[in-house]
């Protein structure tokens, strides 16, 4: 059975989704583009991903505050192995 805190782009996904609420979110794995780098696992899978998410829960907070907000939802996944994130945080354009 897997381990679910495993980092793969669909539990780092859906750990977002729950947590965050996005009204857009965008999770890849980019870790083949790391081998042989700090953090790389030699697989090229599960350690360095790029987020892009948009959430209202951003409103009012700069841009390391979201972040933040990002790293806290995905500490399970860090303490698992998950080396890098790249994140994208942005407010939901104004209605």
């Amino acid at each position: 059975m897997n381990n679910p805190l495993e980092p793969t782009a669909a539990a780092l996904q859906q750990r977002l989704q729950t947590v965050l609420q996005p009204t857009a979110l965008e999770v890849i794995d980019e870790s083949s583009q790391h081998n042989g780098h700090a953090g790389a696992n030699g697989t090229g899978f599960g350690t360095h991903f790029r987020v892009r998410i948009t959430s209202a829960l951003f409103v009012g907070k700069p841009p390391v505050a979201r972040h933040r907000l990002v790293y806290d939802a995905l500490q399970d996944f860090l303490d698992q192995g998950l080396h890098a994130l790249a994140i994208e945080a942005k407010v939901p354009p104004a209605a």
